[in-house]
């Protein structure tokens, strides 16, 4: 089978070598079904693409042309004819960027050396700028930035991965001609000021701060962002937790701390959603093909393309399933006996998920819990619900008086900040935080504390909080941390387990106060749960 490549000029070749492609035009054609391979480009798009507003009359004839002459090339059970227009079926391994996004999103599972190994192989699938010989294409331009976007993205997670591993010194020289060619890139001039301090070179750190701020300044007449501000603070005072990243894991006394916590019914764990999967069958049900957007965006585009009515029945239908826990969810279920033991309250568990894979380790373990489920949608938005074990539901109309009905002496209490599915026959209680108009909206609403019960808020504001599955750029971590404790730091020492985190996220926590621990989930929770005593 051919092999089709646009990281560089466009290419395609077989066990013969490289073919010939034709003319520009022709080309672009091929560019064009590449660049939606798998799905119908319309006669009419590609049209316009290659001859702008005022196509002449025989454009139709001579795009027949361009499809035949690729046809012979590339054989008809790989170039059809589907209305409104033209497929190109291949296959993921066929076509180099989607190697190239499996190598990334590959990487993104291993340790630092790995991970960078594998993303400089990911880099090394490139030949020079996407799309080079198309380039002055008017088509062609948006999809070459968004290429060299991704690509940079991925350098920039490389660097970080060299970072982690210790390799400061190695990237000095490296970072020097990068943030040159890219001055205002933040996130590479601050690897940059990292590699700088952690190299001994504390002085050419806050140079090259100085220098950043400057062209951002004359060029674009903005200041540097908070992140690199404080990073830059962080240099001045010489701050410990910018030093080199130790791998070792947390100390016995980190999880004596947090079992403390726990077992004194004074611990809130806050669970993250992974929600790239949800994400990519959501984008593949209603065609949306800006590849690597988030949840909000992909929701947000569906809302306002086909209507709330149709994403909310495709998110039931994705969500609807049965969800398998994680070994993370059956520990916070395998807890309630030795609560119960110790005679202290049962725990909240706050989650920003919208399956019911947490209930189901519960269910599973044999124990009764409450639920609290943000409604976001409604004539009710804003107000919370209290499912209760038996499976009713009620509103919550006045928190602040909704104290006998919830009693964590009784039994947990899953919090659900941002609502969940609801498999009864009416969908009653069935809300979904998700698209970007949600996030605002939710954002000015009152507090979370104010719209919970009242015992609950009570747990909320005097708790350590265990940050388990959250990263710096999730709406949801930024929504909660907001709508709980505006922009000051927790009240009592709280924890967050994020494998992987680089420079301005490690800044981002502490200036909340709270300890990160880079190590994967599993491992912290195994540790954790072989501490405590339970299995998972």
């Amino acid at each position: 089978m051919p092999e089709f490549r646009i990281l560089g000029p466009l290419e395609v070749s077989d066990e013969t070598g490289p073919l010939l492609l034709g003319g520009l035009k022709q080309r672009a054609v091929l560019a064009l079904l590449l660049l939606d391979a798998g799905r119908v480009v319309s006669v009419d798009r590609l049209i316009d693409a290659l001859w702008g507003e005022q196509p002449p009359r025989t454009a139709p004839t001579s795009l027949q042309n361009f499809i035949s002459a690729l046809r012979k090339l590339l054989g008809p059970e790989i170039l059809e004819t589907k209305s409104p227009g033209y497929r190109l079926n291949v296959s993921p391994g066929e076509v180099d960027l989607e190697r190239f996004r499996a190598t990334v999103e590959d990487a993104r599972r291993l340790e630092a050396v790995e991970r960078s190994s594998r993303l400089r192989e990911a880099l090394a699938l490139w030949r020079g700028p996407p799309l080079s010989d198309l380039a002055f294409e008017a088509f062609a331009q948006p999809h070459v930035a968004h290429l060299e976007e991704l690509r940079l993205t991925t350098l920039e997670e490389r660097v970080e991965a060299d970072l982690e591993a210790g390799r400061h010194g190695e990237l000095v020289g490296e970072l020097d001609r990068i943030v040159e060619e890219h001055p205002v890139r933040e996130r590479l001039r601050a690897d940059y000021m990292l590699a700088l301090y952690r190299s001994g070179r504390q002085a050419e750190a806050l140079e090259a701060y100085q220098e950043g701020r400057r062209i951002l300044v004359e060029q674009l007449g903005i200041e540097p962002s908070r992140e690199l501000q404080q990073l830059h603070g962080a240099i001045l005072r010489q701050e410990a937790g910018l030093q080199a990243p130790d791998a070792a894991p947390p100390s016995e006394d980190h999880f004596e701390e947090v079992l403390v916590a726990l077992f004194s019914g004074r611990l809130v764990a806050v669970l993250g959603a992974e929600v790239a999967e949800l994400t990519t069958r959501l984008a593949q049900r209603f065609d949306y093909s800006d590849n690597g957007s988030s949840l909000p965006r992909v929701a947000q585009y569906v809302a306002v393309m086909k209507g709330s009515g149709p994403l909310y029945d495709e998110l039931h239908s994705l969500l609807d399933a049965e969800a398998v826990p994680t070994p993370i969810h059956r520990f916070f279920a395998s807890l309630p006996p030795l609560l119960r033991e110790r005679g202290v309250p049962h725990q909240l568990l706050v989650t920003t998920s919208y399956d019911l894979a947490l209930e189901a380790a519960f269910l599973e373990a044999g124990e009764e819990f409450d639920v609290v489920s943000y409604v976001a949608a409604g004539p009710n938005r804003g107000k919370f619900c209290h499912i209760s074990p038996s499976g009713t539901g009620r509103l919550i109309d006045l928190p602040n008086t909704y104290a006998t009905e919830l009693s964590l002496e009784q039994r947990t209490v899953i919090l659900k900040l941002h609502g969940q599915v609801d498999r009864g026959a009416e969908r009653e209680w069935e809300s979904f935080v998700v698209t970007e108009d949600d996030y605002i909206d939710y954002l000015s609403r009152s507090d979370v504390a104010g719209a919970v019960p009242v015992a609950l808020a009570a747990k909320l504001r005097r708790s350590h909080f265990l940050f388990l599955g959250y990263r710096m750029g999730d709406w949801n971590l930024r929504v909660i941390l907001n709508r709980l404790w505006s922009d000051q730091p927790l009240s009592y020492r709280s924890w967050a387990v994020q494998p992987n985190a680089h420079p301005l996220e490690r800044e981002f926590w502490r200036r909340r106060d709270v300890d990160v621990h880079e190590l994967p989930l599993d491992r912290y929770i195994e540790t954790l749960a072989g501490y405590a005593g339970v299995a998972t």
